[in-house]
């Protein structure tokens, strides 16, 4: 697409050789006005915005110099370039002062000109091309950084609310409908996950890690705005925000459910070919808001481990509850105990496993018909859980899988289940003291290295524990997620280093682990109320030169 360029000159025979000498086409340039003064090329302006102007300085009603102030005191993004007949140095000075681009002295040397505007529009080019690069860094840095708030979103883990100063600058989309969510999970219990199941704990991380790039190159491929968050050992829920998502045919259900099968599709058949492996995806119905993914992701997965057809795409909502009745009073125990058991609660465990042992008994003969598939797929959801809450010992898991392929009946599955719950609540119980040692431990890793990026994952490989159950303790030990404590941890230094030292905010928002000062400053002004130059301002009760030169910067 060609640049828009705006001719101004009282002498219209020099508009009309500027239009054709100068050869705007070879330049990526097309002459879209021309204007006899200031006035009607502000008007010009106002009705279509050009690239560049070529304007006289001389010139009735409002001159060239009044013209460019005009311009840059309404923000207007373009390049000047001023023609005059005047070698005064006083108007060189005023044009400098405005920020014109060059000079040209009348008699217009055309050749010249040509090679300035040639130059002008390069650097031009070259500084779009630039912040589009800066932006495209910047989005990636908050993808990155919201797929670490997303986490614990999906798990439940933190309030989402406007007060959250997490969600800096997403505030009004919280209640707003913006994600299609959809589950990516391997069929732990099928033959195809046998190899899977058999893999050393390194080996899997290593496929998980795989697998997780594999979703992300998938979709930036297919320019959609996604964040990919590994929920378990197998599990991902991949979310896709943005009009995109919403826009799909002829905008009815039918055609969005369409899109989002596509989509779906499109994943399973990458991760096959990438990652050489069979997964299966659920999807939540509906385009879903921040403030109710959890329940979303929650309902998406429940169908997925409680569905007792087999197909590799499947969609999942609100109103596919009752198809879940017995299997949902089944599964709301399976995670009452499950989180009994992490908790080390032991009468919490015995009540479930009773309330387990009563829902089998009022089936009575019909338990082994509707209930065994249901009871399968809790056994497999109970097994995963232990195994990333580190509750499940590498021999309790090859038994229980070796068990779990024979297919057994009702009464052993039950069986099953309470001697894994039981020795998952045991363990848990011992495992108390060493956990609150090794979240300590976690806490002076994440406190030395706030320097730089820091995942969930990497502070909980330092101690030795799976990411979900490192993010469990966490939040019930310390009353936060691991997010919002480092960040809360770098925003405090970065207000000490404000008070304390007169280095740069963007060198304070490097040494507090920000590579982009723009979304530093996005999460400060959040935290404190205040951007980092007007906090320092307030706290030092002064400014200086390097925090008046800041105060600009902070602004955009």
């Amino acid at each position: 697409m060609n640049g828009k360029v705006l001719l101004v000159d009282d002498e219209q025979h020099i508009t009309r050789n500027l239009e054709k000498v100068i050869p705007w086409s070879m330049l990526g340039l097309e002459v879209t006005g021309t204007a006899k003064n200031g006035v009607e090329a502000l008007e010009l302006l106002r009705a279509e915005p050009a690239d560049l102007i070529l304007c006289d300085i001389r010139m009735p009603v409002m001159d060239g110099l009044e013209l460019v102030r005009q311009i840059r005191e309404r923000g207007m993004a373009c390049d000047v370039i001023m023609l005059s007949g005047y070698q005064d140095f006083s108007y060189t000075r005023s044009a400098i002062q405005y920020g014109v681009k060059d000079y040209i002295l009348k008699p217009i040397p055309y050749d010249e000109l040509t090679g300035v505007i040639a130059r002008v529009m390069s650097e031009q080019r070259n500084k779009r091309q630039q912040i589009k690069e800066e932006q495209r860094k910047l989005d990636r840095m908050i993808d990155l950084a919201n797929e670490k708030i997303l986490y614990d979103v999906l798990m439940d883990y933190t309030d989402i609310t406007p007060d959250n100063w997490l969600m800096a600058g997403q505030e009004q989309l919280l209640g707003e409908p913006q994600y299609t969510l959809l589950v990516l999970d391997i069929d732990a219990g099928s033959a195809d996950a046998r190899d899977w199941r058999e893999w050393p704990d390194k080996e899997r991380k290593i496929w998980n890690f795989a697998v997780c790039n594999v979703l992300r190159e998938t979709l930036q491929l297919d320019g959609l705005h996604h964040a990919v968050i590994q929920m378990r050992d197998g599990e991902w829920c991949v979310l896709i925000r943005g009009q995109k998502a919403a826009e799909s045919g002829d905008g009815s259900p039918e055609a969005r459910e369409l899109q989002v099968n596509q989509w779906a599709d499109m994943l399973l058949a990458s991760v096959r070919k990438n990652a050489k492996l069979q997964l299966h995806a659920g999807i939540y119905d509906k385009m879903t808001a921040m403030n109710k993914l959890s329940s979303a992701y929650k309902t998406v997965q429940r169908g997925m481990q409680l569905s007792t057809e087999s197909v590799p795409i499947a969609v999942y909502g609100s109103e596919f509850a009752g198809g879940f009745d017995p299997g949902r009073t089944l599964w709301d125990i399976a995670e009452r105990l499950i989180g009994a058991m992490k908790r080390g609660d032991a009468a919490g465990v015995d009540t479930e496993q009773r309330r387990l042992a009563e829902q089998l008994h009022k089936a009575g003969g019909s338990a082994e018909g509707r209930l065994k598939p249901m009871l399968h797929f809790l056994a497999l959801h109970l097994m995963r859980e232990l195994k990333e809450a580190d509750l499940l010992q590498r021999e309790q898991e090859e038994a229980m899988w070796r068990k779990m392929d024979l297919h057994f009946g009702v009464k052993d599955l039950f069986a099953a289940i309470r001697q894994a719950s039981s020795e998952g609540v045991a363990r848990s119980t011992d495992k108390r003291k060493h956990s609150e040692r090794q979240l300590n431990d976690a806490k002076q890793f994440m406190d030395r290295h706030l320097f730089r990026d820091l995942s969930v994952e990497e502070a909980a490989t330092y101690v030795g524990l799976s990411t979900s159950h490192f993010s469990l303790l966490f939040k019930q030990t310390y009353g936060e997620t691991f997010i919002e404590y480092i960040t809360r941890q770098r925003m405090e230094k970065a207000k000490a280093l404000l008070l304390e030292t007169m280095k740069s905010v963007a060198l304070i928002a490097k040494e507090v682990g920000y590579a982009e000062r723009r979304y530093f400053t996005k999460v400060f002004m959040k935290y404190a109320g205040q951007n980092p130059t007007d906090y320092r301002m307030a706290v030092q009760g002064g400014g200086s030169l390097l925090t008046v030169h800041e105060e600009s910067e902070d602004e955009h």
